[in-house]
């Protein structure tokens, strides 16, 4: 190795020196900087030099303009989640991020207009112009349903789940599940109260919010989350999600428990109706122990020490694929988010390649079920793209 990668410590031993972790910051910037070349790099070809033949004024303010994107959504994204995290710089970033996304995913399959009008025998520019506009077209409707999806008090998804040995009392068991609220830069105070408002319209025997309660801390985000105070049921449980190991997830913790929810750190409750119980159990999120927050950290075990084998077991885990550690320990269902099914379309496909369900209802191994939920809010950009957000009302029935 050469000197200056090595230096001595205090016994004159030689060890490793900054220059390495130095190498691996270059090398995340390199990585960085090429993903937003693609990111506005397609888009600008596409609408201001692919066989447009645009008028030179329109070409240099349209390349002005991608450029300043190009500078100022890392600048923006970093000193928007800096330790004084101004809200309004940070919102700007998440909401340029978003038209950064979509107008490159169209821009993409604008190619395929451009072929279909390359085989019916349209010519440049009138071709190039057409996709152009095209492109446009559809990203600002786009974009336009997109915030008013985002935006909007989710609508309610039913669904029914069967679970063997659920007893006589429990059939019809009404689970409302919240998830993925996200509150954060953008004030959402009267969303989430209306939300909370459609939450208790459901008169739902047990209220789930399953993680990634917010962008911030407490004393951030405590006008947003104080609406959850107001939420009627015989049981309110939450657990983390990744987001709050961003923040203070002990913070989030000692808040919920401090206005009358349960907060399933590692451990559970028993639901009890009609003489029947089952076991509410929950674990902290898959990201928690890497984050180095003392004593936390997923831990099923734990969570259902002491619990009755011979009971159904409800579990909330933020992530889908800790399905695989409740499908060993025999779980009935577990309930989940994180997904937000992909939020912006075709992100859902990249969202598979690290979990195993997108959204909905599955099944793992010969017992248990998983429900992944489209989460409620949405995280970053303030856009839903074919992924509408939901609260969902879970009907437990026995089979």
């Amino acid at each position: 190795m050469r000197n200056e990668d090595m230096t001595t410590d205090r016994r004159g031993e030689a060890v490793d020196t900054p220059p390495r972790r130095s190498r691996g910051r270059w090398r995340r910037t390199a990585i960085v900087s090429a993903i937003l070349l693609l990111l506005f790099g397609v888009p600008w070809w596409t609408l201001l030099l692919a066989g447009t033949a645009w008028p030179t004024p329109v070409v240099v303010a349209g390349t002005a303009l991608f450029a300043v994107a190009f500078v100022a959504l890392p600048a923006m994204m970093v000193v928007g989640r800096g330790r004084r995290r101004p809200d309004w710089l940070s919102a700007t970033a998440d909401a340029l991020l978003g038209v950064a996304w979509v107008l490159f995913v169209w821009s993409v399959l604008g190619h395929v207009l451009r072929l279909a009008l390359f085989l019916a025998g349209v010519d440049d520019p009138v071709r190039g112009r057409a996709v152009a506009v095209t492109v446009v077209a559809v990203v600002v409707v786009l974009l336009v349903w997109g915030y008013a999806e985002a935006m909007r008090v989710p609508r309610i998804k039913s669904v029914d789940i069967g679970i063997a040995g659920l007893g006589h009392g429990l059939d019809g068991l009404r689970v409302a599940m919240i998830t993925d609220t996200h509150y954060g830069p953008i004030d959402r105070a009267r969303w989430s109260a209306a939300v909370v408002e459609r939450v208790n319209d459901l008169a739902a025997d047990v209220v789930c919010h399953v993680g990634d309660i917010a962008d911030g801390t407490v004393d951030q985000r405590l006008d947003q989350a104080g609406p959850l105070a107001s939420v009627a049921a015989s049981a309110r449980v939450y657990v983390t999600g990744n987001h709050e190991y961003f923040s203070e997830a002990q913070g989030w913790l000692d808040y919920m428990e401090s206005i009358g929810w349960d907060a399933l750190h590692n451990r559970h409750i028993v639901v009890e109706r009609g003489g029947d119980r089952l076991v509410v159990a929950g674990v902290d999120d898959a990201t928690a122990k890497a984050s180095g927050v003392h004593g936390h950290g997923a831990n099923l075990e734990a969570a259902l020490a002491g619990a009755d084998g011979a009971l159904p077991v409800l579990l909330l885990a933020h992530q889908p694929k800790q399905v695989a550690h409740a499908a060993r320990a025999g779980v009935d269902l577990q309930i989940s988010g994180h997904t937000h099914g992909g939020q912006i379309w075709p992100f859902n496909l990249l969202v598979r390649l690290e979990q195993p369900v997108v959204h909905g209802l599955s099944r793992h191994g010969d017992k248990t079920q998983l429900y992944t939920s489209r989460g409620t809010g949405f995280w970053g950009p303030p856009f839903r793209v074919f992924a509408p957000s939901e609260i969902t009302l879970l009907t437990l029935r026995r089979t």
